[in-house]
């Protein structure tokens, strides 16, 4: 039944598209249209892989089709790339603990949780408590100092020791990951978090959750309910809230062996896979030579769906709420149709080809978008510019409009000016990372334009709706999208890219310095891998590149991207590091000298 109601609303969705008059210029009129299905209820939010993302695709691929555009993929206007939506524990996760010969046999989900991050493991080991899993030295600290932790499981409050401080140097502590690989480095086997008393008094399971990074190796991380873990301090005279009070009021750690304790776990978590699928149409220019070449004009079309994506959701709320997403990104897959259809009525004075792309996966990490540029029907060297839409339905009364990617062709910025007779006041930003899809486009050396009409109070909440979308004011925008796509189509010369020096914008946890790395997103092998370094950065100095995978930073070993993160952040400006990579599948090291962010 559900699969039928599926393919009965697709069959309305063509229809509503093909229903639909089309005007080939830009207008108000036609923007609210798009803007009112794609951002409505009945979307639920656009999730990655959700059967309403498929019926945003339809709707897309009708659009694509009713304006004379062709498939972009081999025939096919859709281009499926899979992605793991969730971790989900297995039954073979169980929790014994077996004390003064009395055994307890935990109840998974109500007593305890294996967390998402975890190893698959069978563990039967003592316990030892280590107050917060904390080891830095630097501010005299160390829960593991004069403790052996060595294949025993470790008990570890999460939180810190300054938890009423949002600006204490323990924050960069705080990750449940870090601790674990923390644990992992001391040589423990395992790790149980628990919540403390302080500051919040609740004790709340954390559920299993895809982190976007691979799960530790051979190593427990579980969560068991702070009642249970206090019976068994009771049960040896320590109470946990009186350990707290004194490791906060003190600033000392107090670690300790729970003797003739033994726990049998057994851990596993399974990934969720989901397919999303990019939507693509082309329109084929006429110059016998330019047409060979193309300009990709795009945007996502997925947002955070219901409560897919809580981590990413700004609501604060605890009843599940639609995020529909008008501005973002709804307003730019409007674009990308009321472009795409304006520049069809002049098709016949195209000489590069136009690629109009919508991406799915972008909430994820710029997942559609980097499988694309991976994966691309036409040869990646062959795309000469990018044009990315994202959030441009909330132009203001000052008619402010972001730039960003500005300086990645030394064109750019004589063409935008000269076509703003819009009287736009530009801010333009040289540099083509972070943020959206562009980023995927600059990390393989094409220039890139990124429209952006401003962040606001609704943003990635459930209030991003159409009423509050700006009509006539993205109406200008997407003209001036199309001014600028049909200047840069017929100009004689390819644009040239360049290699904008500038800080990497994925952020490093709380590290004082930047290394210059660029992630390759929707990487989930052994290691931190590149798809580039940021110019005039350590990386690119120290003769990292695009491809390489680091393994090791320094002495900590690097499994993944917050392994990188964690590592980073033991360094101060000045510092020089030792880097280990893969390359070819040959270790090869590099000396950085770190530089302040």
């Amino acid at each position: 039944m559900k699969k039928l109601l599926i393919l009965l609303f697709i069959v309305h969705v063509i229809n509503f598209a093909q229903d639909k008059d089309h005007n080939p210029e830009i207008t108000a009129k036609e923007i609210k249209s798009h803007l009112e299905f794609l951002a409505s209820d009945k979307m639920k939010g656009r999730f990655s892989g959700s059967p309403e993302e498929r019926m945003a695709g339809e709707y897309i691929k009708e659009q694509f089709k009713s304006y004379g555009l062709k498939p972009a993929f081999n025939g096919s206007w859709f281009q499926e790339f899979p992605f793991i939506e969730k971790v989900e524990m297995t039954k073979i996760n169980s929790v014994k603990i077996i004390s003064d010969n009395k055994k307890q046999v935990l109840k998974p989900s109500i007593d305890f949780t294996t967390l998402g991050f975890s190893g698959k493991t069978k563990i039967n080991s003592e316990l030892v408590f280590v107050g917060y899993g904390i080891s830095a030295p630097k501010l005299n600290y160390d829960d593991y100092n004069g403790i052996d932790v060595k294949g025993k499981i470790v008990i570890a409050m999460k939180n810190h020791p300054e938890h009423d401080s949002s600006k204490s140097e323990f924050e960069k502590f705080i990750s449940l990951r870090n601790k674990a690989n923390t644990a992992k480095e001391k040589g423990a086997v395992g790790i149980i978090f628990v919540n403390g008393y302080y500051p919040k008094n609740d004790d709340l399971l954390s559920e299993p959750k895809y982190d976007g990074a691979p799960a530790m190796k051979d190593f427990a991380v579980i969560q068991i309910k702070r009642e249970i873990i206090e019976s068994l301090l009771k049960s040896k005279n320590f109470l946990l809230e009186k350990i707290q009070k004194q490791i906060d009021i003190n600033k000392k750690p107090n670690s300790f062996e729970l003797k003739n304790i033994i726990v049998d776990l057994s851990t596993e978590v399974k990934e969720v896979q989901k397919t999303a699928r990019n939507v693509g149409g082309i329109l084929e220019g006429t110059d016998p030579v330019l047409k060979n070449e193309y300009i990709v004009i795009g945007a996502h079309y997925d947002h955070l769906g219901i409560d897919q994506l809580k981590d990413a959701s700004m609501y604060k709320g605890t009843d599940k709420q639609i995020h529909n997403g008008a501005d973002d990104n709804a307003s730019g897959t409007t674009g990308v149709l009321e472009v795409a259809e304006k520049f069809a009525s002049v098709k016949n004075n195209l000489k590069r080809s136009i690629l109009f792309l919508a991406f799915s996966g972008e909430e994820l990490g710029i997942l559609g978008s980097t499988y694309f540029t991976n994966n691309s029907p036409i040869e990646i060297n062959k795309i000469v510019a990018m044009l990315n839409m994202d959030m441009v339905g909330r132009l203001n009364n000052e008619n402010n409009l972001t730039i960003i990617g500005s300086g990645t062709s030394s064109k750019w910025k004589e063409i935008l000016n000269n076509k703003n007779k819009y009287d736009f006041k530009l801010s333009m930003s040289d540099g083509g990372s972070g943020g959206s899809d562009h980023q995927a486009f600059s990390n393989k050396n094409i220039p890139v334009l990124f429209f952006f009409t401003g962040t606001h109070n609704d943003y990635h909440k459930p209030s991003d709706d159409v009423d509050k979308i700006n009509f006539t004011g993205e109406e200008k925008v997407l003209n001036f999208v199309f001014d600028i796509g049909n200047e840069i189509q017929q100009l004689p010369e390819k644009p040239d890219y360049v290699k904008v020096v500038e800080q990497a914008q994925r952020p490093t946890g709380r590290a004082r310095v930047t290394v210059g790395t660029v992630p390759e997103f929707g990487y989930n092998g052994n290691g931190y891998k590149l798809s580039g370094t940021t110019e005039g950065g350590p990386a690119a100095k120290a003769g990292l590149k695009s491809g390489d995978i680091i393994i090791k930073f320094g002495p900590k070993s690097v499994g993944n991207i917050y392994d990188f993160m964690y590592a980073v952040q033991d360094y101060k400006a000045g510092d020089k590091v030792d880097v280990i990579v893969l390359r070819d599948g040959k270790e090869m090291t590099f000396t950085l000298e770190l530089i302040a962010k």
